[in-house]
């Protein structure tokens, strides 16, 4: 089911939350909205769903309006942050609580519910209650519950923020695989750079109530439309009035990734000198903190090989070499929150 998000803008009170917002949202892609607080993606998230009224604009799923309906009319699946699940229930009595709703018949539902246990991979825990599970376990239960009345959308705020990272980190790859399995249209909000660029096959980057860009996680990291996707989405160097590797002055500023920061113990024609002031060892990568001659700090990401090979020390004058350098026509839309 695709969705089709035409000129949508919402107040509250003074605060203009979306500003004539348009978006595409392909049939059966995953799609992550991105943005920091205040940026408009949970309240995007919930126009779609139906649990906020635009005060303008129209909202189509898969080619009928759906503006105006109710919100248990539009067939959509929503799995909150905080799971929202009935702790006097069981996880078999909460993922079957919305075919008991609609009088599904009693064999049916056993047989529902029993393939998203299999399919939530918690078989041998349906009669556990919500506070025997893990917080973990606990939202793949309140996923089951969404995708239980096989819903024509699945949409998702903030599903893992409540969970520590490395319980993160597994369910991210859970729910892609989860989503590819399903094969059902899902949108998730999160402000979290690496889940999105994790999760999703597409990204939606919001800002200020407005979309900065839509594309790919890797056309969002490596093609950025504007200085603040560019700033929020991935670690970057932001440096003003430096002069750029021909020599000529860069238009200011410039922006330049720290893995794109090359350090060299030597000078070369296009290099400039820097100080390291700290150096953090990552386990994986090595994370230098720089200072150039008129104190612009920047940082500089180098394997532990690079690291090893160059012998390097805090307070040692390297030489950096700048790759891979971008600048905008515009910077007014530096991140900012």
């Amino acid at each position: 089911m695709s969705i089709l998000v035409e000129n949508i803008s919402k107040h509250f009170g003074q605060f203009q939350a979306l500003d004539q917002v348009n978006l595409v949202v392909p049939d059966g892609k995953l799609i992550a909205l991105l943005g920091p607080s205040g940026s408009g993606k949970s309240t995007l998230l919930r126009a779609i769903a139906g649990l906020e009224s635009p005060d303008s604009g129209a909202i189509w799923i898969n080619g009928q309006n759906m503006t105006h309906l109710d919100v248990q009319h539009r067939q959509i699946g929503f799995v909150f942050q905080h799971y929202a699940l009935f702790k006097h229930l069981t996880v078999r009595q909460n993922i079957a609580f919305g075919l008991e709703i609609r009088r599904i018949k009693a064999a049916e539902i056993r047989t529902r519910v029993n393939e998203l246990l299999d399919l939530i991979q918690l078989q041998g825990l349906g009669d556990r209650y919500p506070n025997q599970l893990s917080g973990g376990q606990r939202q793949r239960v309140a996923l089951a519950r969404a995708l239980a009345v096989q819903p024509n959308v699945l949409l998702l705020d903030e599903p893992f923020g409540a969970l520590d990272a490395q319980v993160r980190k597994d369910l991210r790859h859970w729910l892609r695989n989860l989503h590819h399995e399903v094969n059902l249209t899902s949108v998730f909000v999160t402000h979290d750079q690496e889940e999105a660029l994790e999760v999703a096959d597409q990204i939606v980057v919001m800002n200020c109530g407005k979309i900065e860009q839509v594309g790919t996680p890797q056309e969002i990291y490596e093609t950025p439309a504007t200085p603040f996707v560019m700033q929020f989405v991935g670690e970057v160097n932001v440096l003003p009035n430096v002069v750029a590797q021909d020599h000529r002055q860069a238009r200011s500023p410039i922006f330049v990734r720290p893995h794109a920061v090359k350090i060299h113990s030597q000078p070369t024609p296009a290099s400039l000198p820097a100080t390291i002031t700290d150096i953090l060892h990552r386990g994986w990568d090595v994370h230098l903190k720089l200072q150039l001659a008129d104190h612009t700090p920047l940082t500089a990401h180098i394997n532990r090989d690079q690291w090893a090979d160059l012998n390097l020390k805090t307070g040692q004058c390297v030489q950096i070499e700048l790759s891979e350098i971008k600048a905008f026509a515009s910077s007014k839309h530096h991140l900012n929150f």
